[in-house]
C-alpha cells in the first residue's frame, strides 16, 4: 500500500521564486556568520588537552567549572559525555602552561578532589596546533575535493545543467549547515565534519533520485513542458523521500536527545543537513536544471550513425 497516490499533484515549481528568495535570505545569513564570528572549533582543530574523569556520584559541572576557574583554567569547559557521572574536560592550547600529559592530569585531578569528591582519570588527550591546522585544511579539501568529483559525475551520468544543480545544491546544504553552527556558537570538530560529510552524500543520492526519474519521465512523456515534467517527477518520488527523510531524522532525534554529550554535535549536524538537504532536491537542484533550460533533447542518447548505412538507405 502507498502512502501517496502516484496520481498526487502538488504543483512544488509554483512556489519556486519564493524558495529561491528563501534560500537566498539563508546563504547571506550564513556567509555573514561564517564571515564575522566564524566556527567555533573544537579541540581537534584549535589544538589543546582533552581530559576525561569519572566521578563515583553525579558531576556537578557549575561546581567543577568554578573549580577549574579559580585554579587559573579560565576558559576550561567542562561537559558530561556517557553518563553523568563522566565528565571532559578541554583546555585551550595555552592553559596548560607548557606542562607534559602527567603534569596537566596530576593537577586537574588535584583541583577535582580539592572538595572531597571521589575522581578517577579516565585519560588524557592533547592535540597540538599544528596538527589542528592541518586538519582544517584537509577537512576543507576533502569537502571541496568531493564536490568537484560529484560534479564530474552528475555531469556523466546525465548532463552538465543537472550537475550544477546538484552541486548548487549540496554547496547549499553545507553552507547552511555551517551557518547554523556559526550562528549559535556550536562546537565544531572532527564528528560534525564527518557529519557534514555524511550530509553531502545523503542529499546526493536524494537528488540523483530525483534526477533519475526526471529523465525518465523526459524520454519517456512525449507531451508537457519541462516545468510540467520536473514537476510530475516530484510528485512522484514525493513518497520515497519522506519515508527516507522520516526515518532518518526519527533515528537522529533520538541520538540528539539520548546519545550522549560526545555525539550531539554530530547528530545536530545530521538532523540540519537532512532537513535542509531534502528541501534542495527539489527547491534547489530540480529548480536550477529548470532555470538552465534542461530539454528533452538534452537527455536523448547519441545516436551512432553504422558504417555504410548511407548505401543501405539508397537501396
Amino acid at each position: 500500500m502507498q502512502i501517496f497516490s502516484s496520481k498526487l499533484n502538488l504543483d512544488f515549481l509554483k512556489v519556486g521564486n519564493i524558495a529561491v528568495v528563501f534560500s537566498l535570505i539563508l546563504i547571506l545569513v550564513s556567509i555573514a556568520e561564517l564571515t564575522f564570528n566564524g566556527l567555533n572549533f573544537g579541540l581537534d582543530f584549535t589544538g589543546g588537552t582533552k581530559v576525561e574523569v569519572r566521578y563515583d556520584k553525579t558531576a556537578d559541572l557549575i561546581k567543577i567549572r568554578k573549580e577549574l576557574t579559580d585554579a587559573g583554567y579560565q576558559q576550561a569547559v567542562a561537559q558530561y559525555f556517557g553518563t553523568s557521572k563522566d565528565v571532559t574536560i578541554r583546555l585551550g592550547v595555552l592553559q596548560g602552561g607548557g606542562k607534559d600529559k602527567a603534569e596537566i592530569s596530576n593537577d586537574i585531578l588535584s583541583v577535582l578532589r580539592s572538595s572531597g569528591d571521589k575522581v578517577e582519570m579516565r585519560g588524557i588527550e592533547f592535540v597540538s596546533a599544528t596538527v589542528g591546522e592541518e586538519l582544517t585544511e584537509q577537512g576543507i579539501l576533502a569537502v571541496v575535493v568531493m564536490l568537484i568529483c560529484i560534479m564530474l559525475y552528475v555531469a556523466l551520468r546525465f548532463e552538465w545543467k543537472f550537475s550544477v544543480g546538484a552541486v548548487a545544491a549540496l554547496a547549499h546544504d553545507v553552507l547552511i549547515t555551517t551557518g547554523v553552527f556559526s550562528l549559535f556558537g556550536l562546537e565544531f570538530d572532527l564528528n560534525v565534519l564527518a557529519a557534514i560529510l555524511a550530509v553531502i552524500g545523503y542529499s546526493l543520492n536524494d537528488t540523483i533520485v530525483v534526477y533519475d526519474r526526471i529523465r525518465e519521465n523526459f524520454l519517456r512523456m512525449r507531451k508537457g513542458s519541462p516545468r510540467d515534467i520536473i514537476n510530475i517527477s516530484l510528485n512522484q518520488t514525493l513518497s520515497r523521500t519522506l519515508i527516507t527523510s522520516g526515518t532518518t531524522i526519527f533515528v537522529l532525534v533520538a541520538l540528539f536527545v539520548w546519545g550522549g554529550q560526545m555525539i550531539h554535535g554530530f547528530a545536530t549536524a545530521l538532523l540540519i543537513g537532512i532537513i535542509i538537504g531534502t528541501y534542495s532536491s527539489i527547491y534547489v537542484a530540480s529548480l536550477l536544471a529548470l532555470k538552465l533550460g534542461v530539454t528533452k533533447e538534452d537527455l536523448m542518447p547519441t545516436v551512432i550513425e553504422k558504417e555504410g548505412a548511407d548505401q543501405d538507405a539508397l537501396m
